[in-house]
């Protein structure tokens, strides 16, 4: 059920990433991916044995199940406070509403994450650096150096460019806060569960196959809306990003990561992608970008801008919408 009309949504929507920005992933109250994971951790404790003897087809099952009740509860919970609220008051409705839309939005944690790498690194302190990509990434960090803790912090930006602003907002206006929450939810489990790995590769395959589909359409959208980006800034060029799309997205093991990964890299006019470690074994990336000049810590810097751009355009976006339409 969506509890308000399209021009509704839109301005609460709008309201939302305004929220984000301001107050990004407060540590009170308890943030609701917080409570997704635990379930999350919970349901796949009490559905999986600890020997680890079950069949795939199983495995796959069980891991079909650990989506569906997962998605369902975000979903159902999220619908059931978003209703209460509004029968309350309708103001009420609307603030419960954009609080939980901004909750599903990442803007100012991703950059404030994206920082903690940049900060260390300008100031020469790579150990203090590697630290702080460890929190972001899964790859080993401890030998890293300069220019790849650098790639690994403008990789998370631009890839959750779609995960932690385009997604949520693309979601939240087809169907509020409890849509939002559900592809929050489908995300967290892909985090969690949706390795290519012994552990996961049955369990988590569903979990992993839903987040693609659900970012199939967020990740196109965000491609355009980084060359758009790239040629309202200063020093960046459009055409090197959408050309980096056509040239290098598909070689991503992901349909969606890489055209988010290749538009910052062509916007920037550096290379993402390459050789990275995984306890201690190689694994070569797909490489994203030509590299006109090489990656420095800077970089973390310029992806941030973008990032908030493409926030700034969604909010002028859906704002002449409603003018549009209203």
């Amino acid at each position: 059920m969506i509890f308000y009309s399209l021009p509704d949504m839109l301005l609460l929507t709008a309201a939302a990433i305004l929220v984000d920005w301001i107050v990004g992933d407060p540590k009170w109250p308890t943030h609701p991916v917080i409570w997704i994971g635990r379930l999350i951790a919970w349901l796949e404790h009490k559905l999986r044995r600890r020997d680890n003897t079950e069949s795939s087809k199983l495995l796959r099952l069980k891991g079909t199940l650990l989506m569906l009740i997962t998605l369902a509860l975000s979903y159902g919970i999220m619908w059931g406070v978003v209703a209460v609220a509004s029968l309350i008051h309708p103001w009420l409705g609307y603030a419960v509403t954009i609080w939980f839309i901004s909750t599903t939005i990442a803007v100012k944690g991703l950059k404030q994450a994206a920082m903690l790498v940049y900060i260390p690194l300008i100031a020469g302190n790579l150990q203090e650096a590697r630290k702080y990509v460890g929190y972001i990434v899964g790859r080993d960090t401890d030998k890293l150096n300069e220019s790849e803790a650098a790639r690994a912090a403008v990789e998370t930006v631009a890839e959750n460019t779609v995960d932690a602003l385009v997604s949520p907002i693309f979601f939240a206006l087809i169907g509020g806060a409890p849509l939002a929450m559900l592809y929050r939810a489908a995300n967290t489990l892909d985090s969690m569960v949706g390795y290519r790995n012994d552990k996961y590769m049955d369990f988590g395959s569903c979990s992993a196959r839903t987040d693609d589909v659900l970012n199939y359409i967020p990740a196109r959208l965000t491609g355009a809306l980084l060359a758009l980006s790239a040629w309202l800034l200063p020093g960046m060029s459009a055409r090197r990003s959408v050309a980096a799309i056509r040239k290098f997205a598909h070689q991503h093991p992901s349909p969606n990561s890489g055209i988010p990964e290749s538009a910052v890299a062509g916007a920037l006019g550096i290379e993402l992608g390459g050789l990275n470690y995984y306890f201690g074994e190689p694994s070569e990336r797909a490489r994203m970008g030509e590299p006109v000049r090489p990656l420095t810590a800077q970089d973390i810097m310029f992806t941030t801008r973008l990032l908030y751009l493409v926030s700034l355009l969604l909010v002028v976006g859906v704002l002449a919408l409603w003018l549009f339409i209203h």
